[in-house]
């Protein structure tokens, strides 16, 4: 009964220690947000790391986020993801499992016997982080559909639509 008790005690503390998505950002001390690096003079490599429960989607809309306002800063109208990966993992939690053993001492000797078991990590969430490299432009965006008009990303966060508006 202790050790049911004990264990019902870590699950909750993992529960609670777990935390919302991170609002957008540069990545600080907690490693979470964007960092970007400048390739070329319009071409950029961008990285988002997701906070714990921040879904895929919302961690790459955050990098597209970031591609625009580059785009906007430095004088480019659009811009077009040249390559993109995303990556997960799951971290956090508590491992939970069970031994029973004897052992020898002194002069004594004995057999043992061991029994063990994982019911895996309860409480663990799932990071995801999105690495992208972009083209940047100026004028009208191709019309092959595959470029981004950096002023309309950027809106799409702030106005009244917006999914993941701070």
């Amino acid at each position: 009964m202790r050790v049911i008790t004990i264990l019902s005690i870590a699950v909750m503390l993992a529960a609670c220690a777990a935390t919302g998505p991170a609002q957008y950002g540069p990545s600080g001390a907690s490693n979470f947000g964007y960092s970007s690096t400048k390739i070329e003079a319009d071409r950029y490599r961008i990285v988002y790391r997701g906070s714990g429960g921040m879904p895929p989607e919302m961690v790459e809309d955050y990098a597209l986020r970031r591609a625009a306002e580059l785009a906007l800063a430095n004088g480019y109208d659009w811009f077009r993801v040249a390559s993109r990966d995303i990556t997960g993992e799951e971290r956090g939690g508590v491992s939970i499992g069970a031994g029973f053993g004897t052992g020898s001492y002194g002069r004594r000797s004995g057999g043992s016997v061991g029994v063990g078991g994982n019911v895996g990590n309860v409480g663990a969430q799932d990071y995801f982080t999105v690495r992208m490299e972009v083209l940047m432009g100026e004028g009208d965006a191709p019309e092959d559909g595959g470029a981004y008009d950096a002023l309309s990303v950027i809106d799409s966060f702030v106005g009244p639509d917006a999914e993941y508006a701070e």
